[in-house]
C-alpha cells in the first residue's frame, strides 16, 4: 500500500446537513469560458481541487490573469484570440477533462503548445479528440497508442466538421464545439446517446449562440465571448457517495443542499429511486443556466434492478458508488453497456469487482458490466484491505461501504480523492462516517 491511507470503522449512519463542493464539470467550464471572454468574470462556488486548479494554472501559464476576491475567483478574459504561448508544457495533472477540452481550445491557437499529465492521465486514450480535431485540419499528435503528452502545432487554419463520435462523450463534444469557435462554419456534433450539456449552456451564458436539434449541436465559428458571472451547484458526482451512503445505511437522514440536477447526468438519483431509495429534491431552482435543488435522503432497504447503456450513460461516473448500493440490496443487479468504464482513471469494472470480492460480495463481471447479487442483511460486507489503483472515486465509493461492514476497511492511494473532492473526509466524519487518515500525502 502506498500515499495517504482511508481506515474506516465499521457502522454508522449518516446525519445532518451537507454542502459538497462545486461542480468539477462546470468549474473547468467557467475558468475556460472566462479567459476566452472579453471583459472581467466572477465565479463563485469553484472547485478548490487538484483537477481544476490544473485547468487554472493552464491559462495563468498563457497570460489570464485571475484574483481571489472572498470567495470568488475573478477572471480577466483576453478574448478568444488573445493567449500568449506558454513557457513549458501545460501540466494538467490527473484531469482528462482539462487534457480533453484544452487540445480543442489549443487547436485554434497561433502558437505551439504541448498538453501534458501524469503517469495515470497519459495512460488515458486521447485518439478520441485527436482524431475530429485532424479532421478540422488541427496539427495534433499524441504518443504511441494516441496518448499524451500532446503536441498541437499552432497556425492552422481550422475547418467547421460534421461529426459523430463514436461514443456519447461529453469530452468529446465539447473539445470539437470549443475548437469550433475557431473554425469557419458551422461545426455541428451528432451524438449517439446522451451526454453531459454543461458545455452548450455554459457557452450560452457567455453570449454564444448554440443550436440544438434533437441529438444535433452546431456552434458557429468566429463568435466572441461575453465575460459572465458563473455562480457553480454543488457537484452531483460528489454528492452520489453521500446519497448512496446515507441510502444504504439504516437511520440516516441527510440534507445535500445547493446540488446540480443536469438532466443530462442525474441518472444516480433515478436509478437510486429505481431501488427503492427513499429520496426527495426541494428548493428546486436556477443557477447559472444549471437546474438546482436541495436533496434529502433516509436510510432505505433497496432492491436490485438492471441498469443499462441509456442508464450508464446518465451516471457514468457514479457507477462505482452504485455498485456498493448494489452490493447491500435485496436481489440481483446487473449493469450492462459500461464499456466506457475500463478506460476511466483505472478499469473501473475490474477493480469495483475485486474490492467487493474482498469484501465478501457475490459478484460475476461481464466484458461490459457486472452482475451483483446483493446481500441486504445489516452487515452486508466483511472488512479487508482494498486497492484505490489511485482513482478517486473507487476510494470514495469503498468508504461508504464501510457503513454496512462487519469489519474495519482501509483503502490506499486515496491522495488522488483531492482532484475532485477536497475535505471529503472532513464532512464524511462529521456527517457520520467512522472514518480517519493516515500515512503520507
Amino acid at each position: 500500500m502506498t500515499g495517504r491511507l482511508f481506515e474506516v470503522s465499521p457502522g454508522g449512519k449518516l446525519v445532518g446537513g451537507a454542502r459538497v463542493p462545486g461542480d468539477k464539470s462546470i468549474s473547468h467550464r467557467a475558468i475556460m469560458l472566462a479567459a476566452l471572454a472579453q471583459g472581467t468574470s466572477r465565479i463563485t462556488g469553484f472547485l478548490e481541487s487538484a483537477d481544476c486548479l490544473a485547468t487554472l494554472a493552464a491559462f495563468d501559464a498563457m497570460g489570464v490573469t485571475h484574483v481571489l476576491d472572498g470567495d470568488a475567483r475573478v477572471i480577466k478574459g483576453l478574448g478568444l484570440h488573445g493567449l500568449r504561448q506558454p513557457s513549458c508544457a501545460l501540466d494538467l495533472g490527473n484531469s482528462g477533462t482539462s487534457m480533453r477540452l484544452l487540445s480543442g481550445i489549443m487547436a485554434g491557437q497561433a502558437f505551439d503548445s504541448v498538453l501534458a499529465g501524469d503517469a495515470s492521465l497519459s495512460r488515458r486514450p486521447m485518439k478520441r479528440v485527436i482524431d475530429p480535431l485532424t479532421d478540422m485540419r488541427a496539427i495534433i499528435n499524441g504518443q504511441a497508442g494516441g496518448v499524451a503528452p500532446l503536441h498541437v502545432t499552432g497556425g492552422q487554419a481550422l475547418r467547421a466538421i460534421d461529426y459523430t463520435p463514436p461514443v456519447a462523450s461529453a469530452q468529446i463534444k465539447s473539445c470539437v464545439l470549443l475548437a469550433g469557435l475557431y473554425a469557419k462554419g458551422a461545426t455541428c456534433i451528432n451524438e449517439p446517446g446522451i451526454s453531459r450539456d454543461h458545455t452548450e449552456r455554459m457557452l450560452r451564458a457567455f453570449g454564444v449562440t448554440v443550436d440544438k436539434d434533437g441529438s444535433r449541436v452546431s456552434v458557429a465559428g468566429e463568435q466572441e465571448l461575453t465575460a459572465a458571472d458563473v455562480d457553480v451547484p454543488s457537484d452531483l458526482s460528489s454528492a452520489a457517495f453521500f446519497l448512496v451512503g446515507a441510502a444504504i445505511a439504516p437511520g440516516s437522514e441527510l440534507l445535500l443542499t445547493g446540488v446540480g440536477i443536469n438532466p443530462t447526468r442525474r441518472g444516480v438519483i433515478d436509478i437510486l429511486l429505481r431501488m427503492g431509495a427513499d429520496i426527495q429534491l426541494t428548493n428546486e431552482r436556477e443557477q447559472a443556466g444549471e437546474p438546482v435543488a436541495d436533496i434529502l435522503v433516509r436510510g432505505s432497504r433497496l432492491k436490485g434492478v438492471d441498469i443499462d447503456a441509456h442508464d450508464v450513460e446518465l451516471a457514468i461516473d457514479e457507477c462505482p458508488a452504485l455498485f456498493i448500493a448494489a452490493a447491500c440490496a435485496e436481489g440481483t443487479t446487473r449493469v450492462s453497456g459500461a464499456g466506457e468504464l475500463r478506460v476511466k482513471e483505472c478499469d473501473r469494472i475490474a477493480v469495483m469487482a475485486t474490492g467487493l470480492q474482498t469484501l465478501g460480495a457475490d459478484l460475476e463481471e461481464t466484458d461490459d458490466g457486472i452482475v451483483i447479487h446483493g446481500n441486504p442483511a445489516e452487515q452486508a460486507f466483511g472488512g479487508g484491505q482494498i486497492a484505490s489503483h489511485e482513482d478517486h472515486r473507487i476510494a470514495m465509493s469503498f468508504a461508504m461501504a464501510g457503513l454496512r461492514a462487519s469489519q474495519p476497511i482501509t483503502i490506499d492511494d486515496c491522495d488522488y480523492v483531492d482532484t475532485s473532492f477536497p475535505g471529503f473526509v472532513d464532512l464524511a466524519a462529521a456527517a457520520g462516517l467512522a472514518i480517519r487518515t493516515s500515512g503520507s500525502s
